[in-house]
């Protein structure tokens, strides 16, 4: 079988507008929606990283829905992307064609943790400075960079991205869903 194209993918979406879909090696892969508890971690990071980077007009944040074509000519949507301005001066009204400086994934109930690493992996060998994996079940978050060892943060810990987001911090135990009682 023939791999498929952008094309394709654009057809197929435009058919299925409901549907959020990745192109990925010339496969077509339907993104499930994630978890409750997921997205919220995956909107808290967001809203943190948008705070810090917006008034300093020091690039874009996106959520999962903005879509990057990738150099290998993937089509791939993290939880949360980061780009820095002046990689992407003005934001484009189709899919982005670059890698991001930093992507996150969130893991859902429905997500393994090993092809989430692949994803992450993926996106560092095409370009991605940063990778983030938050795992919400087990409040770890794991962060990647190109050839260096996994950094593991627990509840205890700050994230901080000094060689991308100089200065800014987060808090690991912020990042989890709140209990109302």
């Amino acid at each position: 079988m023939s791999s498929l194209t952008i094309k394709d993918l654009e057809k197929l979406q435009a058919k299925h507008p409901d549907y959020r879909m990745e192109l990925v090696d010339g496969n077509i892969i339907v993104m499930s929606p994630s978890g409750y508890e997921s997205a919220e971690v995956a909107f808290e990071f967001a809203t943190q990283l948008l705070n810090w980077v917006k008034p300093r007009k020091l690039g874009r944040v996106t959520g999962s829905s903005a879509g990057f074509i990738l150099p290998n000519s993937d089509i791939r949507a993290p939880d949360v992307s980061f780009v820095l301005a002046e990689r992407l001066r003005k934001s484009p009204r189709s899919f982005a064609e670059l890698a991001p400086d930093l992507m996150v994934e969130v893991k859902s109930p429905s997500d393994s943790l090993k092809s989430l690493r692949k994803k992450i992996e993926d996106f560092l060998s095409l370009g991605t400075r940063i990778g983030i994996l938050i795992n919400p079940e087990k409040h770890i978050v794991e962060v990647y960079r190109l050839g260096q060892d996994v950094v593991i943060l627990t509840d205890d810990d700050v994230l901080t991205i000094p060689d991308l987001l100089p200065g800014w911090e987060l808090a690991i135990a912020d990042l989890w869903s709140p209990e109302f009682e």
